[in-house]
């Protein structure tokens, strides 16, 4: 042993001290020298709403937008906001030109930021609205109805969700239900994927109810047997996901994605591919007034941004 020891120390020496007649290069660490990254001149940014993760939300929407890319003519690239929170802040920020999201963080983003609505889907089953749900395992027999989710533990998808929270909290407000009313109320933790963590929360049983909007409990019927989840009660329906403008944006380039967006159709096989993985149908003109029982419903549930002069929290 001490015989492979002495080798390994000769090795090292020998290897540590060759090439004695090589310069050495002295770096003066003083000296700094500035990098400057260009950015690519005009990218339109374009983000959907992390209400599922990030590898959805790209699934969903990669193929419309490389379709906006070739049809426009303009510079499109999807970027991924890690919460609601932040996707809100990087349209004020204008650092999110084009944004896709629930109707709740619209009316929001127009009030705070000035983002103006010009679009928005028509869903799978054929409807431009879409409704919330309150969900709990199915073998919970303590409940059996909406009256039954008094003093429950609550999670919901955010503060700022419509189908996951606004929708049902009116829904709860409307049956004589009010936030006092329950144990508990916690929104899904962390970055994206907040409809499958509702989801999976009472799936675990770590909730006793949650709300998602309409459609999310398909999302996750690949990772669990939904069957053991019972929709408890749907709440009214509410105008759907729209696409809206920062404030300041080209009002030109808006209109070519506006046509651009609204020329899909559904019976031409490349645009219904593209339909198809974003998971609707059509995509139909709109404005900021079609978003007025949003605001009302926001304002009854005590949520509004108008009322507060921001974003519940």
């Amino acid at each position: 042993m001490k015989y492979l020891w002495s080798v390994l120390l000769s090795l090292l020496l020998f290897y540590g001290c060759g090439n004695q007649d090589e310069s050495v290069i002295k770096v003066d660490l003083n000296i700094k020298e500035r990098v400057i990254f260009e950015e690519e001149p005009d990218v339109i940014n374009y983000a959907y709403l992390p209400q599922y993760s990030h590898t959805i939300s790209y699934t969903r929407h990669h193929a419309i937008i490389q379709y906006l890319r070739k049809e426009t003519g303009l510079n499109i690239k999807q970027i991924f906001p890690d919460t609601f929170n932040q996707h809100m802040k990087m349209v004020g920020q204008k650092k999110i030109d084009i944004s896709f999201s629930n109707p709740f963080i619209y009316v929001n983003i127009a009030h705070q930021y000035n983002a103006r609505a010009f679009a928005r889907i028509v869903e799978v089953k054929g409807e431009d609205k879409f409704r919330g749900q309150i969900i709990c395992r199915a073998d919970n027999s303590l409940i059996q109805n909406i009256s039954d989710c008094r003093n429950k533990r609550w999670i919901a998808v955010d503060s700022t969700s419509a189908g996951g929270y606004l929708y049902p909290l009116g829904h709860f407000i409307d049956n004589g239900i009010t936030r006092k009313d329950f144990k508990e109320i916690a929104f899904a933790p962390g970055p994206g994927g907040k409809q499958e963590k509702v989801i999976l929360s009472v799936y675990t049983g770590k909730y006793d109810i949650g709300t998602i909007r309409e459609g999310s409990l398909e999302v996750m019927s690949e990772k669990i047997d939904i069957n053991k989840i019972r929709v408890v009660s749907m709440t009214d329906s509410y105008p759907g996901w729209v696409y809206s403008a920062r404030e300041g944006l080209d009002k030109e380039k808006v209109k070519k994605i506006k046509q651009a967006l609204e020329k899909l159709d559904l019976n031409n096989k490349t645009d219904g591919a593209i339909l198809e993985a974003a998971n609707f149908i059509k995509v139909i003109p709109s404005e900021d007034s079609d978003f007025d029982s949003v605001r009302q419903l926001a304002y009854k549930a005590g949520l509004s941004s108008e009322e507060h002069g921001e974003i519940h929290r």
